[in-house]
């Protein structure tokens, strides 16, 4: 195995923030290269700071580093400034390691977590010297492999992809470095690979699929013969206890953007949100028993040198007894004689946070709150069914004000369906209001509202729903940004719309967006998710070029009768049923938690046979009673069938901030 350093090296004091490319962070796993290895390079098509705190990628990276015939490294997208000297000098993209290159590994694998890193994703595997279409590598270059929640319309990366993972990773890539260690000791060509890989449950192969078109429109997408799956299932991992990683998470030498210890507390959500694709795709709910929990932050804290730790999922405030894990967690640090720690929790509801959380998280360093009501009126609310009246967003800023806290931020959406001027100025309306609640505190209480423009996705009931234009949007953030200039205390920030219709060509396109994505690539389009690189024009100059517009792909909607791009996926909800839920949403009908109370069938529990499990009997605050079963306290237990359905929370996990859905 070969190594580019020697050649890197003098380059280094030549860019910014060469700790980006050195590696050797504590908790690497530097297993020696050796050939006789299956060899996977897990890259976040990303910059090394956005990409290593991404806990996925630690997961898998963990788990293959712990098999004997199997080694990972990983590699990050290299910014501009080495890019260019790379291309210079010849260098192919590397591992931070070992900085070996690239296509001397089996697996090129890549964590999908946003549209608009499609064209870095090109980017790396040229970079690497592996053809960017699947269908011009040869036998010796390395398989490009997808997994993450954008893969759930894999379909733009169609050519450039060799095979996709849908849904949870951690058994499938041990199933995938099996198939490839028996193709190398029988001696398979690449092609028979590909076939065995699509014989995994939730490996989904594109080169094996034919789509047909009727105009702008799908007509069919079809296996190329009947050894081929007609419909690819995610995978779905039912024990959360049985997976405690990161167990070593990695601490980096340079600054990142979420550098703290992250501890997953549970997987899936029952809110029901029809927005929010992570919730729906996520189900059904796993919790990790809170033991666990508490273990993996106090040795995580212990070996890491943090002092913070974030407890992460869809909707924190939904695990079982959350105020009391939170007490425990503080009065293990004070028991150890340790300094001031602070508990972040992402996505918590705002229903369920009261002056309890409120107070025991003031007992560490104070950072700010984020709400994320969505929507500004309690009818958008229903609509989206993010089912927060404005007594509980009030209830949980006064708690946060009197105790202690200064300032606030609130999330919402714009675009939404049904979505009125009346709606979109209650956004205001609401910052106003909580102003005045801080006001009563603090005289410089102050509140961020974050707006960013809806984009329907895949496997969500708004997948039918035609995203609002770019021009409407951009005249929704005016409407927001006149209201507010009369409002002191109110800072308003929002998302370029422009950069909502590029994601949206990404997130619902077909196999035709394909040639799109190369073409922006091609002409200079890396780092689009970046404001200061992010150029619409080279994604209209290339739709068309293409044959193609926006309103085919993001603006028209869709028809129930309509094929979806996704239809040969299955994400484990009914199709019927997320129509069903879109029927309610535009009659104005929200759908109750269906965690404590009977099931809705979405399918997600039924389909594969796994139920709800929760830490403990105690239901969440704002949770109902009603499951119909006597649980016991303590260890992991699982919920009734009959009693559960889930749903989602996108995860807003943001640098030194709580976020509280």
């Amino acid at each position: 195995m070969t190594t580019v350093w020697p050649q890197l090296e003098p380059l280094l004091p030549r860019v910014q923030k060469p700790a980006r490319y050195i590696g050797s962070e504590d908790g690497a796993k530097a297993k020696f290269p050796d050939p006789a290895l299956i060899g996977w390079c897990f890259i976040y098509p990303d910059t090394y700071e956005v990409g290593l705190p991404n806990q996925g990628l630690q997961i898998l990276y963990e788990i293959i580093n712990e098999r004997p015939d199997a080694r990972a490294d990983r590699s990050y997208a290299p910014w501009g400034d080495l890019e260019e000297l790379m291309r210079a000098e010849g260098l192919p993209l590397f591992s931070v390691e070992h900085h070996t290159p690239c296509a001397e590994f089996d697996v090129l694998a890549f964590n999908l977590s946003a549209e608009l890193t499609y064209t870095n994703l090109l980017n790396c595997v040229d970079l690497a010297r592996v053809p960017v279409r699947a269908a011009d590598r040869s036998e010796t270059d390395p398989l490009v492999i997808a997994g993450g929640h954008c893969t759930y319309n894999p379909e733009p990366l169609a050519d450039f992809l060799d095979a996709v993972v849908l849904g949870d990773g951690e058994e499938v890539v041990g199933e995938i470095t099996d198939v490839l260690a028996r193709g190398r000791a029988e001696n398979w060509d690449r092609a028979t690979v590909l076939r065995r890989l699509a014989d995994v449950e939730s490996v989904y192969v594109p080169s094996l699929y034919v789509v047909s078109y009727d105009g702008p429109k799908i007509a069919s997408i079809e296996p190329i013969d009947e050894t081929v799956p007609r419909q690819v299932s995610k995978r779905t991992v039912a024990d959360l206890a049985d997976w405690p990683y990161p167990k070593e998470q990695l601490v980096p030498l340079t600054e990142v953007v979420h550098d703290r210890l992250s501890v997953e507390v549970f997987r899936g959500c029952t809110r029901g949100c029809r927005f929010c694709q992570a919730g729906m795709i996520t189900r059904p709910v796993r919790e990790r028993p809170a033991d666990q929990v508490r273990t993996m932050v106090s040795e995580g804290l212990e070996r890491s040198g943090y002092d913070e730790v974030s407890l992460t999922s869809l909707s924190t405030a939904d695990f079982s007894n959350i105020e009391g894990v939170v007490t425990g967690l503080m009065d293990d640090n004070d028991d150890a004689g340790c300094g001031p720690m602070s508990v972040s929790l992402p996505s918590l509801r705002v229903d369920a946070f009261g002056v309890g959380i409120a107070a025991q998280l003031q007992r560490a360093k104070r950072s700010g709150l984020t709400f994320a009501p969505e929507a500004g009126t309690w009818r958008m609310r229903q609509i989206i069914n993010k089912l927060i009246r404005e007594e509980d967003l009030y209830g949980a800023v006064e708690s946060a004000y009197s105790q202690g806290w200064k300032r606030v931020k609130l999330y919402f959406l714009i675009g939404l369906p049904s979505e009125t001027d009346e709606d979109t100025l209650g956004i205001i309306e609401l910052a106003k209001n909580c102003v005045a609640i801080g006001k009563k505190y603090n005289k410089r209480a102050s509140v961020t509202v974050s707006v960013g423009g809806f984009v329907p996705k895949p496997f969500t009931p708004f997948q039918w729903f035609g995203q609002n234009t770019d021009i409407e949007l951009q005249r929704k953030v005016n409407l927001l940004r006149d209201a507010s200039r009369r409002l002191h205390g109110v800072q308003l920030k929002w998302h370029d719309p422009k950069a909502t219709l590029a994601e949206g060509i990404a997130s619902r396109g077909d196999r035709r967006v394909g040639p799109v994505i190369e073409q922006v690539w091609r002409n200079g389009g890396t780092f689009q998710e970046w404001s200061e690189h992010f150029d619409l024009q080279l994604w209209l100059d290339a739709l068309a070029d293409n044959g193609l517009s926006p309103e085919d792909i993001v603006f028209r909607h869709r028809t129930e009768e309509e094929p979806l791009p996704w239809d040969h996926l299955w994400a484990g909800l009914h199709k019927d049923f997320l129509w069903a839920d879109w029927q309610d949403a535009l009659a104005e009908v929200g759908l109750e938690d269906c965690r404590w109370i009977p099931c809705y069938d979405c399918g997600a529990c039924t389909g594969y046979g796994i139920e709800h499990v929760v830490a403990s009997a105690t239901p969440p605050a704002g949770g109902s009673q009603g499951t119909g079963q006597d649980l016991s306290v303590g260890g992991a237990v699982p919920v009734s069938l009959m009693s559960s359905k889930p749903s989602p929370e996108a995860n807003g996990d943001q640098a030194e901030q709580q976020v509280l859905a």
